[in-house]
């Protein structure tokens, strides 16, 4: 696996950590999601020579740890731009409506896997598509 590459693509993971805490409205996330996900295929399908999905998949698990640290940290502002991530909306227990911060820490790792699989999924794509079209173009 190439983990320089893992650790760099994971910093627009990180920048959207903070931009969805307040700056970027909810509706506009999956936009942006979709662009950095594709963006970030298509660089794993051009630089690694091998696991697209492994390496596509790592990417989204160490967003994952970038975006619930930085979600837990910032989580008076986090629920503030994102009513709907509170305890009650997301049927948790009564006993943990008084501790948002932990709700997102449990629910983070559900989400991650389930993009880290889409991420994956996108990197092994992107390769037999990026690697057809360098094959016939040569």
């Amino acid at each position: 696996m190439n983990w320089k590459l893992i650790f760099q693509l994971s910093l627009f993971g990180l920048i959207m950590a903070f931009a969805t805490v307040s700056l970027i409205p909810t509706f506009l996330e999956p936009v942006f999601w979709v662009i950095i996900f594709v963006l970030s295929a298509y660089i794993i399908a051009k630089v690694c020579t091998q696991k697209y999905f492994l390496n596509g998949f790592m990417v989204a698990i160490v967003n994952c740890v970038w975006i619930t640290a930085v979600h837990a940290i910032f989580c008076s502002a986090y629920i503030k731009a994102h009513p709907y991530m509170t305890p009650e909306k997301l049927g948790m227990p009564p006993s943990l409506y008084t501790h948002p911060r932990e709700v997102l820490i449990i629910i983070a790792p559900g989400f991650g896997i389930g993009c880290a699989i889409v991420l994956g999924l996108f990197s092994f794509i992107a390769f037999k598509i990026v690697k057809k079209k360098s094959v016939a173009a040569a």
